[in-house]
């Protein structure tokens, strides 16, 4: 089967990022090597640079002001993570060195930006005039009412209509096959609102993402509700059952109106599916 490599810029992103992510994944693929952890890093780190998504540079800000990104890595039965890592540009290769440095799976807060610094990743400001607006939109409506935060998402929707969340994104990701081998790698700013330290699905193994044998899936959407389905994992046990679009499609299903989606490649196919609008970019090669 050829090689893939398939990239999503988000559950609620529009279709006007696909010529980006095509472009990403076609320029990633051109890359000179049989790894396929090589290929969905090099793609979510040109995803965290781009200020269009909420991951790396431009990734939201939490209620506090303050911008902790997660992201995971998985491939060769390994898997590297970050959560709520502060001032570092790329946050997908700190999840690298994580997994082929450090004898540990995950290292979140101020240990991962201890362990950024002392790997040469340099103090980094991901704040963009975006996300900055966001931020001070959602001040505002605080500070202006008396309200809760929505107990276990109830109420997203409604926030989600003051602070635009479709038009915000949400997680990036990658997956590929390559040589007959998978791996994953995903990134993300988080949502908002939300409080400082909440970790989301990305960096968790069989949330956020899975890759085993048998292909590498990635999820995105509202984290809280992927957790407790634990969404990739899932899809993967059932690889081989039923045409993968299927597979996908059934799981995204079960949760309703909540926001979710989900990549995935196996060994002879690759999928995406959403219940919302969700920028996809591919690329095959032999």
């Amino acid at each position: 089967m050829p090689n893939v490599l398939l990239l999503h810029g988000g559950a609620g992103s529009d279709n006007s990022y696909t010529e980006a992510l095509n472009r990403y994944a076609n320029s990633t693929s051109s890359k000179k090597s049989m790894d396929p952890l090589d290929f969905v890093v090099e793609a979510v780190r040109l995803m965290e640079d781009d200020p269009s998504f909420n991951a790396g540079t431009g990734s939201v800000k939490r209620i506090d002001g303050s911008i902790q990104m997660d992201a995971a890595v998985m491939a060769n039965s390994q898997i590297g993570s970050v959560s709520a890592i502060e001032r570092v540009k790329n946050p997908v290769l700190v999840a690298r060195e994580v997994m082929l440095q450090t004898p540990h799976v995950m290292i979140t807060g101020d240990g991962a930006v201890k362990l950024a610094r002392a790997l040469g990743f340099s103090d980094y400001d991901p704040t963009t005039e975006r996300t900055e607006t966001i931020w001070k939109k959602m001040v505002a409506f605080f500070n202006g009412r008396d309200v809760e935060l929505p107990e276990r998402y109830s109420q997203y929707y409604r926030y989600a209509k003051i602070f635009g969340f479709p038009q915000q994104k949400d997680t990036v990701g990658a997956v590929a096959r390559v040589g007959g081998k998978f791996a994953a790698a995903v990134s993300t700013g988080g949502s908002s609102p939300m409080m400082r330290g909440r970790v989301g699905d990305s960096p968790l193994p069989g949330a956020g993402l899975y890759a085993g044998e048998n292909g590498a899936v990635v999820a995105t959407g509202i984290g809280e509700e992927i957790i407790r389905k634990m969404m990739c994992y899932d899809i993967y046990t059932k690889i081989g059952t039923e045409p993968l679009h299927e597979i996908l499609k059934n799981k995204v299903e079960e949760f309703g109106e909540v926001l979710v989606g989900a990549i995935a490649v196996s060994k002879d196919e690759f999928a995406s599916y959403s219940n919302s609008s969700m920028a996809t970019g591919e690329s095959t090669w032999p």
